[in-house]
């Protein structure tokens, strides 16, 4: 202990005693891994989830233990924890982690590799009739988190309502959205999750006193500590705790057809037919709200076919499912008092009530109202029921909209507790529906769950989350990188944008480009907005259609490198876009949301202002980086300017990077095979070794990966002056069929031509192009075999 005893003296200077009311009586273990402390105004519940994961609980004295967690799953390990207590303090310590207990002035502080991380400042205490729990803060510390805002990288400064709530047009600051969590992430690599649903404040230090307050009307007075070594493994520990995201179907990756909304059968059919007319990519379409009514006020609720439009939906989703393109219905929480469902509704008692145990009822938008209770098995049941008879439409997703929810009165009751308590677990509570009905009744599918509203772990039900109502100026495309950096490093790595910009009649062909060329680059590629300007690129002017349909042509050829990304992101947690300073942690990164890594190995830089000639890019050091479209190299050294043409945005990849790409152009997912494909290898003198993993499955089956049915090609590549290695390698899980890969190694940055292309020490065929100066080799992997190729310069 005494270690820590030397590190605690050492920074008393900077931290500060808890409540002064509250003092210190005994401490004892309460079983194999829980420390008890009890003060005198309650007891401290302390645990080790893992040597990363700390879980502190406080119970005020008259209260008892809340055990429930919306958001935790992990179960804690069996760890080597020891207890050690002088006279003035107490060490509950594994070999990696530690909490320092000093008994007075009392104080709580977590230690990681004997350094401190964050301490408790006022403890638990009341504060405006709330519940509140204080920390220190270091100085220089910058705070992320609190869910899905719009307020620049660096969060501190703000007092933020965890409360959900729609922000209709925003642009470039939207302090309360659609997604909050609390959660706060420091730049010194570590996370404070405060495992409580009902509603209340996350302050990040506002009054600019060092302080980190969280604030709740009621619930658990429950947090965990989360550490790591690196932005990715605290990710991933958080992911642990909280639950990885299950991997998408495949089809996902591609473009949607969708916006408010598609009045017809007739309308949805001759749209897809347009994007086939046009040769344009796409994968699935999104009927709104007139699916199942002509009107947009009066009609909410129904949630069955309205014929009059659809005639034969049955018939029209099949047709389309034929053709390669999915058919994904909206549906929201609520029955209207005017819907065909409502009399349904209340006699099977699926509604929330008033205080007189009838159905609550109130006005919104789309009119007079009651709000489906989910907390009650006979809602639950009743709901899951409207998804069952979808899928037998032949539906492969479901877009649930409105589940903040959009208006929930405080007097609501649910069966579990009142409106404010659930009000932010709802969406995530929804989702959970959804995806233990699909678990269910279709095991072996893997659900599209599209939902704007969730709670920390909402990733562990397959939510795929979007940013809301964004205005469709430069302004809303502005903010949409910050917004899917923080929630990727919250655990939502999915979190997109409705490409082109939702709200508003704002026809600028510019900011649609520039934002479906961004789209590329994002995790779901979804242009959305309201009809008066169409969202769909079929639709535009030749030049913004044809631009548009080069984005989405690139987009479907980096399927093998997306699909990666996904595995990567269900395996570890790695979001799909991830911030600068993952790699240089510089103060100059910590706020830099205009560029960002799509990937490991791509450097991607949106164009988010009208007539821009010339971009600043900052080149992350001790690397080259390949303009992707040019092939000319930069070396890493900071900020440079590039300049910026109009059929892309700024794009570079990694020098030593392997990016597999279609060898051919493709309309729909259903037409994609990695039996054949590109793999370009940028090669530099600088990176003497790389290495990749690329995953594939069949893109359907759900937990594919458990079952073993998946196939991993690994390859490396071993650098020198005078020669190139690279070696193929395969893992094939026992379940998966595989057949033989027909490949073109494409090899960039080779100058001159070859003297030998061997493969398997066999000379081949190879093609060097003397102006792009790249060289093709293409031939045929067997898998059952190891494969080398060797490049002699």
């Amino acid at each position: 202990m005494k270690r820590f005893i030397i590190a605690f003296l050492c920074t008393t200077a900077v931290v500060f005693g808890q409540n002064t009311n509250r003092f210190f009586k005994t401490a004892a273990m309460q079983s194999e891994d829980v420390l008890q402390v009890v003060v005198s105004d309650g007891i401290y519940k302390i645990r080790f989830f893992t040597p990363e994961i700390i879980e502190t609980a406080f119970i005020p004295n008259g209260e008892s233990y809340k055990e429930t967690s919306h958001a935790v799953v992990l179960q804690p390990e069996k760890l080597a924890v020891k207890l050690r207590e002088s006279e003035n303090s107490l060490a509950f310590k594994t070999k990696k982690s530690a909490v320092i207990i000093q008994k007075s002035p009392f104080q709580i502080q977590y230690y990681y590799k004997d350094i401190l991380i964050t301490s408790e400042k006022e403890g638990f205490l009341k504060k405006d009739k709330n519940d509140a729990i204080q920390f220190n803060l270091n100085p220089n510390e910058t705070l992320y988190g609190g869910g899905a805002r719009a307020l620049g990288m660096n969060r501190r400064g703000n007092r933020l309502q965890l409360y959900n709530r729609a922000h209709y047009g925003y642009e470039t600051r939207a302090e309360l959205m659609n997604y909050a969590m609390p959660l706060v992430v420091s730049s010194n690599k570590y996370m404070i999750h405060f495992d409580n649903a009902p509603i209340g404040y996350l302050d990040l230090d506002s009054k600019k006193n060092n302080t980190l307050t969280y604030e709740t009307i009621s619930g658990r007075k429950t947090y965990q500590v989360i550490m790591g070594d690196s932005w990715y493994e605290l990710i991933d520990n958080y992911t642990d705790l909280t639950g990885k995201q299950p991997m998408i179907p495949r089809w996902a990756l591609g473009n949607f057809a969708s916006r408010f909304g598609y009045h017809s059968e007739r309308e949805t059919r001759n749209t897809i037919k347009a994007f086939k007319k046009e040769k344009i990519p796409v994968d699935a379409v999104i009927l709104d709200l007139y699916w199942f009514g002509k009107d947009i006020k009066g009609t909410m609720g129904n949630l069955e076919v309205y014929k009059d439009s659809f005639p034969n939906m049955k018939q029209m989703v099949s047709d389309l499912k034929n053709q390669g393109v999915k058919t994904i219905l909206i549906t929201e929480p609520f029955v209207l008092t005017t819907s065909k469902k409502w009399n349904e509704a209340v006699k099977k008692d699926v509604l929330a009530k008033d205080s007189l145990g009838k159905p609550y009822t109130y006005d919104f938008y789309f009119g007079n109202t009651g709000l489906i209770d989910i907390y009650n098995p006979k809602g639950k049941k009743w709901f899951w029921n409207v998804y069952d008879n979808l899928k037998h439409l032949g539906v492969a997703g479901i877009w649930g909209d409105l589940g903040e929810p959009e208006v929930h009165p405080s007097q609501l009751l649910h069966a579990t507790g009142t409106a404010d308590e659930v009000h932010n677990i709802y969406g995530h509570d929804w989702a959970r529906l959804i995806a233990e009905g699909y678990a269910k009744d279709y095991p072996n599918e893997r659900p599209f769950i599209l939902m704007r509203a969730g709670y920390s772990g909402s990733q562990r039900f397959g939510l795929i989350p979007w940013s809301g109502d964004v205005n469709r100026t430069w302004g809303g495309l502005q903010s949409q990188p910050e917004i899917a950096l923080q929630m990727g490093m919250q655990g939502l790595g999915f979190m997109h944008s409705d490409l082109g910009g939702f709200a508003g009649a704002n026809l600028d062909d510019d900011l649609y480009i520039r934002w479906l060329q961004y789209g590329v680059f994002q995790p779901v590629y979804r242009p959305h907005a309201q009809e008066e300007v169409p969202s769909e690129p079929v639709f535009r002017s030749d030049r913004a259609k044809k631009l548009a349909k080069k984005a989405i042509e690139l987009r479907y050829k980096l399927l093998p490198y997306n699909y990666n990304l996904v595995f990567q992101n269900y395996r570890t947690g790695a979001p799909l876009m991830r911030p600068l300073f993952f790699e240089e942690d510089t103060s100059e990164l910590l706020n830099n949301a205009t560029s960002y890594f799509w990937g490991n190995d791509f450097l991607i830089t949106p164009i988010v202002n009208p007539n821009v000639t010339e971009k600043e890019v900052y080149f992350p050091k001790d690397n080259y980086w390949f303009n992707f479209y040019t092939d000319t190299i930069i070396k890493g050294n900071g900020a440079q300017k590039v300049t910026v043409v109009e059929d892309h945005i700024p794009t570079y990849v990694r020098a030593g990077a392997f990016i597999p790409m279609t060898n051919k152009s493709i309309q729909t997912t259903e037409e994609y095979t990695f039996n054949a494909f590109d793999l370009h290898f940028y090669y530099h003198p600088s990176v003497e070794e790389s290495k990749t993993e690329i995953y594939s499955d069949d893109g359907k089956t759900r937990n594919a990966y458990e079952k073993e049915a998946y196939e991993v090609l690994q390859i490396s590549a071993e650098v020198s002056k005078k020669k190139i290695i690279i070696d193929f390698s395969d893992h094939v899980g026992e379940e998966y069929m595989i057949g033989n890969k027909k490949m073109n190694l494409i090899i960039h940055n080779i100058t001159s031509k070859p003297k030998k292309v061997k493969l398997n020490r066999k000379a081949t065929d190879f093609n060097w192009d003397t102006s792009k100066h790249q060289l093709t080799i293409p031939f045929n992997w067997d898998l059952n075999k190891r494969t080398e190729l060797t490049i002699k310069l």
